[in-house]
């Protein structure tokens, strides 16, 4: 079943004509370095998007930040509507790979694939969320105030646009988070949460031949939290615990005075964070070696993406509109991390990898599935169009 009035039509009809510019847009953004530690990159790529959008009408709001790029607001106001909680179409425009990379290897495409710097995660989501703002712009039919959330530090798990993201969904009646859709054509239902951390270990240093009673390894020690750190993960509970960056030690012939590793914990309940946060904590306290001292640091944290009655509500809908719009959807979890995971811990109902279809993320293979890009805009435009049928 396709669209169900002549506003749905309209909206879906001008979105099918829209393909070659939403590429030209996408191009523009992956030809712009934004790599989340280089400001100057992201807000030129917020630059772009800030452009587009005032060339249909609309002034964006930029939130500032020193450090990180700038988080950018676009709304587009309903003042008829009865409900005006905002609908919100939220992603970032960063991506991990350094300034410089486009140059290397800039925007392409081969066949039914276009490839460059963040094509899928996820700058050709945050021209669909451009795109289908357009199209209520000039056919209207939402059902209440939209605002396009565009942010600037994800990758890193979002140091500068989490206070700002929690403070839109608390606000927020919905939020379709456009990551890349799976490689299975799916959207994520659920996702884990994810703590990153350091621990650093003092130990003495001494002559490794002649004074090696004196030293107190700080290496050893690291060596044993490591292995006890890693006893945590628990599959079936879907913990996992990984030390993936080690550093320590002096010279080969000095007992090592120091060392640090860096952790991945991820977690799929909250419960579950707290449980292993206070395993790790023990052991990061508790010296295996006599001498040793130790420290935990938190440098990140996404929460995790969890199901609610409300969130089962929007995936049915949007497995509605996406048939509508010919595709078939499933909902699917994912063990990595996005902000989606914010807006859900604030009880604000949310769907996740609503973007169009892309893969390989984070490497230089990364692709995405161009004929993907219109009826992925079409599926979202018609489940905002529909959320009443959802009860959301």
């Amino acid at each position: 079943m396709g669209p169900k009035n002549e506003r749905e039509k309209a909206v879906c009809d001008w979105l099918a004509a829209q393909k070659g510019a939403m590429l030209s847009l996408i191009e523009k953004l992956v030809n712009t370095d934004s790599n989340s530690r280089d400001k100057a990159g992201v807000d030129a790529a917020g630059e772009i998007l800030k452009a587009h959008y005032r060339g249909i009408g609309l002034e964006p709001e930029t939130i500032p930040h020193d450090t990180f790029g700038d988080a950018i607001r676009v709304p587009l106001p309903n003042p008829t509507a009865n409900d005006q909680r905002p609908i919100v179409l939220m992603g970032h425009r960063d991506t991990v790979f350094p300034t410089g990379e486009v140059k290397r290897r800039p925007f392409r495409i081969d066949g039914d694939r276009a490839f460059g710097p963040g094509v899928a995660d996820m700058k050709s989501g945050l021209v669909m969320n451009a795109f289908i703002v357009e199209a209520f712009k000039h056919h209207g039919g939402n059902p209440g105030p939209l605002v396009a959330l565009i942010t600037s530090d994800e990758e890193i798990a979002s140091p500068s646009s989490r206070p700002v993201i929690e403070a839109e969904a608390r606000e927020a009646r919905v939020v379709f988070n456009a990551e890349p859709g799976r490689p299975t054509g799916n959207v994520v239902k659920s996702r884990k949460g994810g703590v990153f951390m350091t621990f650093e270990i003092t130990g003495k240093a001494a002559h490794s031949g002649s004074m090696h009673q004196h030293g107190i390894s700080a290496i050893e020690e690291l060596a044993q939290k490591t292995i006890a750190i890693h006893k945590l993960t628990n599959y079936d509970s879907g913990i996992t615990l990984n030390v993936g960056l080690i550093r320590g030690g002096q010279t080969v012939n000095t007992v090592a005075p120091w060392a640090s590793g860096e952790i991945d914990m991820r977690y799929k309940r909250v419960a579950d964070r707290d449980k292993a946060l206070a395993a790790i904590r023990r052991i990061i306290d508790t010296p295996t070696v006599a001498g040793t001292t130790a420290t935990l640091r938190i440098d990140g944290e996404f929460l995790s993406l969890e199901q609610t009655a409300e969130s089962e509500r929007l995936l049915a809908l949007y497995q509605g509109t996406a048939a509508a719009a010919g595709l078939k959807v499933e909902g699917e979890a994912s063990g990595g991390c996005a902000d989606s995971g914010y807006t859900a811990a604030v009880g604000c109902p949310t769907i996740c990898g609503v973007g169009p279809v892309g893969g390989k993320g984070h490497t230089p293979d990364e692709y995405l599935e161009i004929e993907t890009i219109v009826p992925r805009a079409q599926a979202t435009a018609l489940a905002i169009m529909r959320l009443a049928d959802a009860e959301i």
